[in-house]
């Protein structure tokens, strides 16, 4: 799917505004599911805490509300939209600034309504529509965490400020009934419950879709689970492509095993394959603090899901392996790609292309080497990346950025060779693409 123009975004968002405002919208709902109570009940119960404090590291919420200085969940951080950065907010139990004064239902209606408590919109870079699947009792227990778990930091958050259309929060309560989300996870009886605790997780409370799923012109996801064509088919996000989570066997799960992707979720690290970019902190932060049980069930869940939007290929072929290794072998620098590949990339990734295992990546058969959006290689190659620090993976390793040493047409060459060697099939890059990333991230 083809990202939407700024233009036919503009042309959602006037038409989503305008509508609303015929239909007489003012920013309130008074129609959303009052499931808890709207006391707050004193749910301090230390266990009950510190179930939420578990909840709140697999719904990795302090990716986004952490503060800049490292205030825990003091909010500051920008989230950074096609339409401009929005500011996370402050979520400690700050009577002022944070969420103190909130009842345990103006919380519920926040975190999975996106319905702040002075009746606001929150816009869907909060992923609510995938917390509307959460559980009333593990809304109750992120509630007594963040409640009284929490140190309370008097921060305030920087005031989003989008421009026109997107600055008329009033019109979220449309885009809400349009793309939203109200359903609590409904478990499927045809399912063991294994598989029904990895939906659960990967559809509310870990929220892949948010970064994994495409979204529509009008910021929305194109499905919330399984039933859409389009989940967990892969997105970019803040010039980051999060990759397909289906069983594509090419730029997907097709490959992996339930054990390397419980493995990937607790050390970043599986199927030759290292978390990075904008998914390093969530195994750093989030994923390797799940029980084992739990990262199963998600990697169950995930191996479920059929090929969809599949792209490229990869053929472990001895043949085609040697081929390309007698190439760099030899510096065979008439084929495009390879004399760079083996002066700037062959010391670390091996002329086999198989990297080193539990420390370098492999980019033979890699699903993010074969995606059909090449985003997030020819970011990694232009700024580098670090793998994540966990406490049972191997020592973070870091790789060093290229932005200074090749031009934008070396970087195309050197990967369109590496998306099709090694019996790697996907298409290669322009150097258009790669000018167009950098004047975006300015490197």
């Amino acid at each position: 799917m083809n990202a939407p123009t700024n233009a036919k975004r503009v042309a959602v968002a006037l038409t989503l505004v305008l509508a609303c405002g015929l239909a007489g919208c003012s920013g309130g709902d008074d129609d959303l599911p009052a499931h808890v109570s709207a006391q707050s009940p004193k749910i301090n119960d230390p266990r009950l805490v510190a179930r939420g404090e578990y909840l709140a590291k697999a719904g990795d919420c302090s990716a986004c509300h952490d503060a800049a200085d490292h205030t825990p969940l003091g909010g500051g951080m920008p989230v950074n939209s096609p339409f401009g950065p929005i500011y996370a907010s402050n979520i400690t139990p700050d009577p002022r600034f944070g969420i103190g004064q909130y009842t345990l239902k103006e919380f519920s209606d926040a975190l999975r309504y996106g319905k702040r408590r002075d009746g606001k919109r929150l816009y869907p870079a909060m992923p609510y529509p995938s917390f509307a699947n959460m559980t009333d009792d593990d809304v109750a227990a992120l509630y007594a965490y963040l409640m009284h778990g929490v140190m309370p930091a008097a921060k305030q958050a920087p005031e989003t400020k989008l421009p026109f259309p997107f600055n008329q929060r009033w019109g979220m309560a449309f885009w809400s009934l349009l793309f939203g989300n109200r359903e609590e996870f409904a478990p499927d009886p045809g399912q063991t419950a294994q598989w029904n605790r990895g939906a659960y997780l990967v559809q509310g409370l870990g929220h892949c879709g948010a970064c994994h799923t495409p979204r529509g012109p009008a910021y929305n996801e194109l499905g919330y689970s399984e039933k859409s064509p389009w989940y967990l088919t892969g997105g970019v996000n803040d010039h980051w492509l999060a990759p397909n989570l289906t069983g594509d066997p090419g730029s997907g799960l097709g490959r992996w095993s339930a054990r390397n992707i419980a493995d990937f979720l607790r050390t970043g690290h599986g199927a030759g394959a290292v978390a990075f970019g904008a998914m390093a902190p969530v195994v750093g932060e989030s994923t390797q603090y799940l029980t084992d049980a739990d990262r199963n069930a998600i990697a169950v869940y995930l191996k479920s899901l059929a090929p969809q939007q599949t792209y490229g290929s990869y053929r472990d072929d001895k043949r085609v392996r040697v081929q390309t290794e007698r190439t760099l072998g030899t510096g065979e620098v008439e084929r495009h790609g390879a004399g760079i590949y083996l002066s700037f990339c062959a010391r670390c990734h091996q002329v086999d292309g198989r990297g080193e295992p539990g420390k370098i990546a492999a980019l033979a058969g890699s699903p993010l080497v074969l995606a059909k959006d090449p985003t997030s290689v020819l970011r990694i190659v232009i700024e580098g990346s670090a793998s994540p620090v966990t406490e049972t993976g191997p020592a973070p390793q870091k790789m060093p950025g290229f932005h200074g040493q090749l031009t934008s047409a070396q970087i195309a060459e050197v990967v369109s060779f590496v998306r099709n060697a090694w019996g790697n099939h996907a298409d290669p890059v322009s150097d258009r693409e790669v000018e167009r990333l950098r004047s975006k991230i300015h490197q």
